[in-house]
């Protein structure tokens, strides 16, 4: 199980107060105790997806999914700055990713280290 702190959940808020998308889903963390994969679960629920594994599996699956997106240089540099909304504004141009998912997932990245979760793309690159 993946959580995020109520400071965390606030610093996200404060980044994307004009972003509905994001305040649902920080909304439906906060429901769920800050617990990232059983969030993510509900909103996936909500808008039609069917996820077939263990949620702590399936929102690994679905941020790796995105690696490639997520780890560009740019934005990469952003996340490391503590910086999300360049990210899910770029996400929600994405026609496949489902847009009301985008915090969760980037929330759980940055719970893993946006390094850690970038390493096997990098090495790939070298």
């Amino acid at each position: 199980m993946t959580t995020v702190t109520v400071q965390e959940i606030a610093l996200f808020r404060s980044q994307l107060a004009d972003d509905p998308r994001a305040m649902e889903a920080l909304d439906m963390i906060e429901d769920c105790e800050g617990d990232l994969e059983d969030a993510a679960m509900t909103l996936a629920i909500r808008v039609g997806q069917e996820p077939e594994r263990a949620n702590s599996e399936w929102l690994d699956a679905l941020a790796r999914k995105w690696r490639a997106v997520i780890c560009e240089q740019g934005f990469r540099e952003d996340l490391l700055n503590g910086s999300v909304k360049g990210i899910i504004e770029r996400l929600n141009t994405m026609p496949t990713f489902p847009k009301i998912l985008a915090t969760p997932v980037l929330m759980y990245i940055l719970k893993q280290g946006i390094n850690n979760f970038c390493e096997p793309l990098d090495a790939l690159l070298e």
